[in-house]
């Protein structure tokens, strides 16, 4: 079987979740990030896709 290639991003927290939306809160924690300057990579998929949409004022993106 081959693998298909899965793209990633790289997301950087620059801020706070405290004192947001708890929808915002929420996003977050299920992106993996609940501290500010931890970086995950995820993959792009439309569901994540809406997910940084959602807070993307509280985080850096880098393709």
């Amino acid at each position: 079987m081959s693998e298909a290639k899965t793209t990633t991003v790289r997301v950087t927290q620059t801020a706070s979740g405290n004192g947001r939306k708890p929808g915002q809160q929420a996003t977050l924690i299920g992106l993996g990030l609940n501290k500010i300057g931890r970086t995950r990579e995820l993959q792009d998929t439309p569901s994540v896709r809406g997910m940084l949409r959602k807070v993307a004022h509280l985080i850096k993106v880098e393709d």
